[in-house]
């Protein structure tokens, strides 16, 4: 987000975003009613600033030989081992009855909605799921609001579900990872740039519970993109041999910024490092390898799709051991 708030040749028109992406929409948003894009690249930081301070005081913190040794991973550290442990063995609603989220307070106190939903210089979705149903359900930035933006971050192993308007949400990382619909349908821009952070493929096999549970989350966030790229890019192909116009589906040029190479090096534990010198390296991982796709893929925006759709879905396909070219 950084790096493309910076480039005065990329305009942005709507963001969708779950977990970690909606909070960086809703602060992108309410500094835009403030200012304009070097306000929003303020607002990020001192944002991600607020939440590393607020990780200062958690027992989950990397031990001083990891420090000394540059090791990112909290694997060795008593803190994240005990809340890893409790975390399997009880409820948030049993070791965290009073529901205490210092993030919430964090997103309260930096982001105001009622500016979020007058923003008119960006278009924004927020995706929870609905707990009882299995459905996504998708904020717009008219409806946005705190309880939206946690209930998309609301982690069913660590959180109590959040409750709005008498339905009960979990992240929406489970059903929109994040979800592409409202884009096609709400945005004239036909280009799509899917930034996708949590790893696709990984080498080495899971060995440990953690890590096995880390993989099966990272399938399953990644289920319901993978879905939903594919059902776009199979009904472009169908319209276009068909001749068929419906709009936003046929026009759509999807775009894909991945970090794949560089995350999956870290471990699982890593995602609770909120210590500011991992954030800031996250950080320059992110601009590097923006910067190199803008590179390679700035001039096909507006031209053509560069999300190479085949290669991933050969990938998936050999994974199970079926054949692409099967009957």
């Amino acid at each position: 987000m950084d790096r493309l708030l910076e480039d005065e040749r990329v305009e942005i028109e709507g963001i969708s975003g779950t977990s970690a992406g909606a909070m960086n929409g809703v602060v992108m948003a309410d500094a835009l009613t403030r200012g304009d894009k070097s306000t929003a690249r303020v607002a990020l930081r001192d944002f991600w600033q607020a939440v590393s301070r607020a990780g200062m005081a958690s027992p989950v913190r990397r031990t001083p030989l990891d420090v000394l040794t540059g090791n990112w991973s909290l694997d060795y550290s008593p803190g994240y081992i005990a809340l890893d442990l409790m975390s399997r063995l009880v409820s948030p609603y049993q070791f965290n009855p009073f529901n205490i989220n210092p993030l919430r307070d964090i997103v309260a106190e930096r982001v105001d909605f009622a500016r979020v939903r007058a923003c008119e210089d960006l278009k924004l979705f927020v995706t929870a799921t609905n707990v009882r149903s299995g459905k996504q359900r998708i904020f717009s930035r008219e409806e946005m609001s705190l309880d939206a933006v946690m209930a998309s971050a609301c982690l069913p192993n660590v959180f109590q579900a959040v409750e709005i308007d008498g339905e009960a949400y979990w992240d929406g990382g489970f059903m929109g990872n994040p979800s592409l619909s409202p884009l096609l349908h709400e945005c004239s821009a036909q280009d799509i740039l899917v930034v996708q952070i949590t790893p696709m493929y990984r080498q080495e096999i899971p060995t440990s519970a953690a890590d096995i549970l880390n993989r099966l989350n990272e399938i399953t966030f990644n289920a319901a993109l993978i879905k939903e790229v594919r059902t776009i890019v199979m009904l472009q192909k169908l319209l276009g041999e068909h001749d068929i116009d419906i709009g936003c589906y046929q026009e759509a040029r999807l775009h894909h910024l991945s970090g794949d190479e560089s995350l999956s090096q870290l471990s699982a534990s890593s995602k609770l490092n909120a210590e500011w010198p991992f954030l800031c390296h996250l950080h320059e991982l992110g601009r590097a390898a923006t910067e190199t796709w803008l590179a390679e893929h700035f001039d096909d925006l507006g031209q053509r799709t560069t999300l190479d759709v085949e290669r991933i879905f050969q990938e998936i396909e050999a994974t199970r051991g079926e054949s692409v070219e099967g009957p």
